[in-house]
């Protein structure tokens, strides 16, 4: 199978079960409506232990556009390829928001509300603040960077591994995720809100296209510093990219800024 070919297929697979676990706990007349958060997490986790599992041998299961960045970063992984797999990473999203969509296929005309289905293709802030929205997952993808990092540069019996990747993911959800429902993968949020939005859903409403700068934006740049702190604290490198990684994060927490001032009287919440 060709790389590319394995990042889409991966990426597919992971967001059919994930965005199928939401989908599962929310939609309505579903036999699992209204189980709670730790379902949706650990659904997102072996989600992604299945993904790493199927193309893992073929491609190195990135499956997200930040762990790509972050791998080229470390040298672990060749430029030249960055773009392609960001390429295929985002059109298996949509291809998987597109199988969740068929999945459920009865259950969104009984799903009265709008975000709730919006919720099961791309994330939203619990509470609406740009600047911390930026943070929050720029925080969650630091963590599952450098933890992928971590798992790395440990010996695991064999076939082990994406168990392991997949236990970080759960417990990234379960400690992190509550704030901005942990996007942390571009292509993870992006996929499926195009597929949200080209979809014949049932009185789906707007795909929030407002805010869906910061589940891509902040993934990568959160990406970004899981990188180079890895390689600051554990091999003392410091080099250009550590300094392109302070000057991002400063520019999207300055953007975080603008877009808070430029939003409606009262739909930010205020952070201090």
């Amino acid at each position: 199978m060709n790389v590319y070919l394995a990042e889409f297929f991966g990426t597919a697979l992971l967001l059919l079960m994930g965005g199928g676990v939401v989908a599962n706990v929310n939609l309505k007349k579903t036999n699992a409506n209204g189980a709670d958060w730790i379902v949706i997490a650990i659904g997102w986790g072996l989600g992604v232990t299945l993904g790493v599992y199927a193309v893992g041998q073929v491609s190195g299961a990135h499956l997200n556009p930040a762990v790509t960045l972050a791998f080229a970063m470390n040298g672990d992984f060749p430029w030249s390829q960055v773009p392609g797999y960001i390429i295929a990473q985002i059109l298996g999203g949509v291809v998987g928001g597109i199988l969740t969509w068929l999945m459920y296929l009865p259950h969104w005309r009984v799903t009265e509300d709008k975000a709730t289905k919006l919720a099961v293709f791309s994330t939203g802030p619990a509470l609406k603040n740009y600047t911390a929205n930026f943070i929050s997952e720029m925080i969650g993808t630091a963590v599952l960077t450098a933890g992928l990092l971590f798992i790395g540069s440990n010996k695991f019996t064999d076939g082990l591994n994406p168990i392991i990747v997949g236990a970080l993911i759960v417990a990234i959800g379960v400690s992190l995720g509550g704030t901005t429902g942990y996007a942390i993968n571009p292509a993870r949020d992006l996929g499926p809100r195009i597929a949200h939005a080209i979809l014949p859903i049932f009185e789906k409403g707007k795909s929030n296209w407002g805010y869906a700068i910061v589940p891509v934006l902040g993934p990568m740049v959160g990406g970004m510093i899981g990188t180079v702190l890895y390689r600051l604290v554990f091999k003392g490198i410091f080099d250009i990219w550590t300094i392109v990684t302070i000057i991002a994060t400063v520019l999207t927490l300055i953007l975080g800024v603008i877009m808070n001032k430029k939003s409606k009287h009262g739909e930010i919440v205020k952070i201090f």
